[in-house]
C-alpha cells in the first residue's frame, strides 16, 4: 500500500517563466502562470513540472564532492548528439558531456539545475 503518488516536481529558480519556457521547448507542452511566483508546465508527457520563484536562489554545483547537487532530471532522448545541440541552443550549459562513449551526458538548465540527456 502506498501513502501517496508523485504529483509534480517543482524547481526553485530566479525566473519561473524563463525556466518554464526552457523546459517547454525541451519536453513539449505549454507554460501557465499560477500567480506571480509560480509557473506550471502543462501538456508534456510524464510527471508534471512546475517552477517557483526563489529569492536568493543559488544553483547546485556539478560535480561538488563537498556539496549536494540536491537532485537532477534524467531526460530520455533518441539521439544524444541532436538533443545536445538543441538544449545548448536553448541556453543549457554542458557540465559533463565530453565522454561520447557513455549513454548519458550532464548539462545545467539556464537556472543552473543539473539534468542528464540519456540515450534510450
Amino acid at each position: 500500500m502506498t501513502i501517496a503518488t508523485l504529483g509534480t516536481v517543482v524547481l526553485d529558480c530566479p525566473d519561473p517563466v524563463a525556466l518554464g519556457r526552457f523546459y517547454a521547448a525541451v519536453l513539449g507542452g505549454d507554460i501557465e502562470k499560477d500567480g506571480e511566483d509560480w509557473v506550471n508546465l502543462t501538456g508534456a508527457p510524464g510527471v508534471p513540472l512546475a517552477f517557483q520563484a526563489a529569492p536568493g536562489f543559488v544553483p547546485p554545483k556539478w560535480p561538488a564532492p563537498d556539496s549536494s547537487q540536491q537532485f537532477h532530471l534524467d531526460l530520455t532522448v533518441d539521439d544524444l548528439d541532436a538533443a545536445e545541440e538543441q538544449v545548448l541552443a536553448l541556453g543549457a550549459k554542458p557540465l559533463e558531456a565530453d565522454d561520447r562513449a557513455r549513454g548519458w551526458r550532464v548539462y545545467a538548465d539556464p537556472a543552473g539545475h543539473p539534468f542528464c540527456l540519456c540515450a534510450c
